[in-house]
Order: C-alpha cells, then structure tokens, then sequence
C-alpha cells in the first residue's frame, strides 16, 4: 500500500533528512483562516507557486500534511534535469509539432527558476552545474545524438556528446560506451533546496501550515476551502499539489496518476580523493535506460546510489540489496562499501509520462505527475500556475488541454498492468535495444 502522510508523519531516516541546514519550527493549522490563495502540499510544486505568487503580492498560504519537503522534494536524487519524462519527439508525434515546439522552448525554465532563486535567496544546498547522461550501447549512443540534434533544433545548445574514451574522463565505470553532458544540468542537496524555498516564501509573507492533513478541497461560487481536523482556509483560489502523496482527498485526481516508489542509498564517506576518482569532474550521472540507475557526490563525499521502481508505491523489504548490485556493476571498488543511509520515495506517474496541468470547476487549480523529472518540471508548473491564477492562461491552457489517458486496469489493476510493461521494457534494456 502507498504510503500516506499522517500530522505525526517524520522525515524518512534518509540522508537528506540528517543533513539538512534548516530546522522548522513547525505550527499546525487551527481555526479560520482567510487568503487570497491557499496551496496543499510544501514541496517544489506547491512552493514554486506560492513564491510567484507571493512575489506578486497575493497573500498566500500552504498547508501540509507532514513537513516541508516530506516527500518526493525532500527524498529524490538531487538532480536537476532537464526535459519531461515524454522526449520531446513523443510529444511531438503525439500532439503535433507545435506543442512540441512549444516544450521545447520551456524546459530549461525550471533549472532557471533553481539557480535564479539559490542565488537571489541565498540557499545553502550545495549546487552544482553539470549533468550526464551515461550510455551503455551503440543503439543508447545513436539515441543521444539524436536527442542533441533534436534539442539543438529548439535552441537547446549545452549539449557535448561524449565517446567512450571521453566518458572515462567524468565517470571512474568502464560500463559506459559514452554519454552526453549537458551543461544547463546540475544537482543539489534536494530538502534543503526546498527548506530555503519555505524559507524565502515566508520572507514574502507567506504563512505554513505544517502537520495538518487535508481532508476535503471544496468550492463555491467565490470561493474555495481547504479543511482538516482542526481548521480551514478560505480563499479565492485553491491550489492541489499533493502529487503522489495526495490520496484520495480530491476524488477527480486519484485515478490520473500512480504512485512509483524509486529507492537510494549513501554510502559512508569516502573522502576527497576516492570520491573525485568515481567521478572526477564533479557531475551528476543517470544513465539512459528505462529502468536507469542515477548518482552523484554529495557535498561531504558519499556516493548517493539511485534507481528502480516499484509501482503502486510500496517500499521494498530491503533498500541495499535491491540496488547494490547495480552499485557494484558500475563502479566494483565500491563492493563492501558501508552503507549509511537508504531510503524509498514515491514519485506520481501519469500513463502518457507527460505531466498533468488543470482546473477544476472554476476555483480548484491542480498539478502532478512529473513521472520522474519533478524537479524541474515542478517548479517551472509552479510558475504556469501563478499566471493563470493572475490572469494569463496562454501556457497554462496549452497543458490544460492535452488530453489524459487512464491507466489500463483502473485503479485496482494499474499497478500490476504497469508492472507487466516495465518488464518488457527491462528486457529491451537487457538485450541494449
């Protein structure tokens, strides 16, 4: 079962949660409030945009369930890559080259929004330029060059193609047939990224509810309401950025999406010179398969190990024996390695891999499933969302309108179809196809 945040919901014991800068101290929402907007959920969606909104000078509140950045925020990767989950080309044959064309001129918007606002609001999370995409085979290789050459047509010139000598220059790994750099990435320490965010919104002043999970999203005629236990808020505008951990509060949103359990683990520190031996020049990597492992080096030089999927949301029984073979494949000095910390997160998957923006009646506003590249994508939703809420719907309707598909088997049986498909894609993955 997905696992759900509860008022006494913790951070998970990962190793975000054990290094983060920022210590909260937290306030449940009680009683009446009132708001220009409220916004369920405090990760990068919902902070993304209550900043924007903030900045405009709406008075702005958000209410969370757990703590600022509790899930996928505070629990993913760190790596700021760019594009959605769909390629370009997919969009392109699925819903014309105008849409794509217009993607294609907004997916280094949300790394902007990052680095715009790490250096405006001076937020301590270790970033760090450069991402890497690591191929395995001749076929992956012919696919990063047509990715360059695609992205290029839109305009996207941070791309360097790497061969298998070249490679060996940013990864310590002789698995890699070669890989592709692309400069516009980077990576950062994920929770405290969004911990400074709740920081700098508060700055604007703007309000957090921390610890108070919504039972009901509503509306009227002028009006919307978000309620819990104890309290609720009245706004003009509601905001739902639940994402994989939203549950069943808004009905219409449950089946749109599901829940995807990723896993990672850090290893002990390893010091300077063994780390930069791994990865020389500092850069996050994830390679290009459909079932992909991802790392980097975190700020106090540990391997930060990623990959796999469970869908429906449920942990594995064990983090480490799942991905420490796939560790010890890419680099096998590492075999034996202690292991500090690991941990399981959930991202929301959509059945087109293609994030889903929309309204409900007039007053609901809603934005989730990032299928696995929420960072960018969530703060650049969090932008779209601002301007349709203050009146400029010319982005946000292009989203809006692309259609939804179900997933096959309903509710009941999503998981278990989606399961089905990863295999076969693991054994394209297996046979280099």
């Amino acid at each position: 079962m997905a696992e759900v945040p509860s008022a006494n919901s913790a951070y998970p014991p990962s190793y975000y949660a054990a290094s983060r800068n920022i210590i909260r101290e937290t306030k449940k929402l009680e009683g009446e409030v009132t708001a220009d907007i409220v916004v369920v959920g405090a990760g990068y969606s919902g902070m993304s945009t209550a900043i924007h909104l903030a900045e405009s000078g709406l008075k702005v509140v958000v209410v969370e369930a757990a703590e600022v950045g509790w899930g996928a925020s505070g629990r993913n990767g760190g790596q700021v890559v760019n594009g959605l989950n769909a390629s370009l080309a997919t969009i392109g044959k699925r819903y014309g080259e105008k849409t794509a064309n217009f993607v294609g001129g907004l997916v280094q918007e949300g790394a902007g929004i990052i680095y715009d606002w790490v250096e405006r609001y001076g937020i301590d999370c270790d970033l760090k330029r450069g991402n890497i995409y690591a191929a395995y085979t001749e076929q992956h290789m012919r696919d990063l060059e047509a990715k360059k050459a695609l992205w290029q047509s839109h305009g996207m010139n941070d791309h360097e193609l790497l061969d298998r000598e070249a490679i060996r220059k940013h990864i310590g790994s002789d698995v890699y047939a070669g890989g592709m750099i692309d400069h516009s990435g980077a990576h950062m320490h994920p929770l405290n990224l969004v911990l400074g965010e709740a920081n700098a919104f508060e700055g604007l002043g703007g309000v957090i509810y921390e610890h108070s999970p919504v039972t009901k999203v509503s509306q009227s005629a002028d009006s919307a309401v978000v309620e819990t236990a104890n309290g609720r808020v009245t706004a003009k505008t509601a905001v739902v950025c639940g994402n994989a951990y939203l549950g069943n509060v808004v009905p219409q949103l449950t089946s749109r999406i599901m829940p995807v359990s990723t896993q990672m683990m850090a290893t002990a520190p390893l010091g300077k010179e063994r780390a930069e031996a791994l990865l020389p020049t500092g850069m996050c990597v994830e390679d290009v398969r459909y079932i992909l492992d991802y790392f980097r080096i975190s700020a106090d030089y540990r391997l930060i190990f990623g990959g796999g999927v469970v869908y429906g949301g449920t942990d594995p029984a064990d983090v480490v024996a799942k991905l420490r073979p796939n560790m010890d494949k890419v680099f096998p000095q590492l075999k034996g390695e202690r292991v500090d910390f690991a941990w399981s997160g959930n991202f929301a998957l959509s059945f087109s891999r293609v994030p889903q923006m929309g309204r409900l009646g007039n007053r609901i506003y809603f934005a989730h499933g990032y299928s696995g590249h929420g960072v960018t994508g969530s703060h650049l939703f969090g932008r779209i969302l601002s301007e349709a809420i203050r009146g400029d719907f010319t982005r946000f309707a292009v989203f809006a309108d692309l259609p939804w598909i179900p997933f096959p088997g309903g509710r009941m049986f999503r998981a278990q179809y989606s399961t089905l498909g990863s295999w076969w894609y693991e054994l394209k993955d297996r046979l280099g196809l």
